[in-house]
């Protein structure tokens, strides 16, 4: 029997109101791999990393981990799995340092009092092993670069030792050697055995990065590729709707809500 995706949803809807904005949605993710999440404006791509990461839970559907049915109703219960979100406005303070950043919330003291040296510690050996050229820890967040920031987002982010990362955007507002610096990363987390999914625009680094991608158009799917084996121009067909390629759901399944 092959193995489960880390990750599967199958016919997640979604609706706000009177407005229907994920139908039927599918996707698989798992260990080890990335798939980017394409779609145009308004496809639905920022919803259904909400639903994932449980910002704003599905309304029905199905969703597995490793398998078995579960429930994310809440940003926690995504966390308890090992899902982390990295989102485009970084979500750092500026006035602190990078220490300060990755451990807000979650510092670590000894006898009563803050363990700076640990923190100091974890912190370094983590960049380390996900990036060269380690800025100073201690500098505050504000007088890095975009794609050091993005670095600093993402490390914060697997601190807890995640399975899966949603990315958004990772690289929207960077320069090329920025861009570099972020994709590099992802490539290290992948070769860690973490599941990527990529919302990303930039074709350049769907096809660059990414091992499939799944379209969506319209709140719905329209397409799954081995971003390894297909055109650009095919992706961005499916994108646009020049070319409607709504698939069959993976296989049936029983409505958890």
């Amino acid at each position: 029997m092959p193995t489960p995706p880390l990750l599967a949803l199958r016919g997640v809807c979604k609706r706000f109101g009177v407005v229907q904005v994920l139908k039927d949605v599918e996707l698989e993710i798992r260990a080890g791999e990335v798939v980017a999440l394409l779609g145009d404006n308004g496809a639905g791509k920022s919803t259904l990393v909400k639903v994932i990461s449980g910002v704003a839970p599905a309304d029905r559907g199905v969703i597995e981990w490793e398998g078995r049915a579960v429930q994310i109703r809440r940003p926690h219960d995504a966390r308890d799995l090992g899902i982390a979100t990295v989102y485009q406005d970084f979500a750092l303070c500026g006035n602190l340092d990078i220490v300060g950043n990755l451990f807000l919330g979650r510092e670590v003291r000894n006898y009563g009092f803050l363990d700076e040296v640990e923190m100091e510690r974890r912190t370094r050996d983590l960049l380390e092993h996900l990036t060269t050229g380690v800025p100073d820890l201690r500098a505050p967040v504000v007088s890095l670069s975009s794609g050091q920031r993005q670095t600093v987002a993402i490390a914060r982010s697997i601190l807890g030792d995640p399975r899966i990362l949603l990315l958004d955007e990772p690289t929207a507002s960077l320069g090329f050697e920025q861009t570099t610096l972020v994709l590099d990363l992802v490539d290290r987390l992948r070769d860690r055995g973490l599941g990527v999914l990529l919302i990303s625009h930039n074709m350049g680094d769907v096809k660059a990065l990414a091992d499939r991608a799944a379209v969506l158009r319209l709140g719905r799917n329209n397409g799954f590729f081995d971003v390894n084996t297909v055109s650009q121009e095919q992706i961005i067909s499916s994108i646009t709707g020049a070319t409607e390629n709504v698939p069959r759901r993976m296989a049936p399944r029983e409505e958890a809500w």
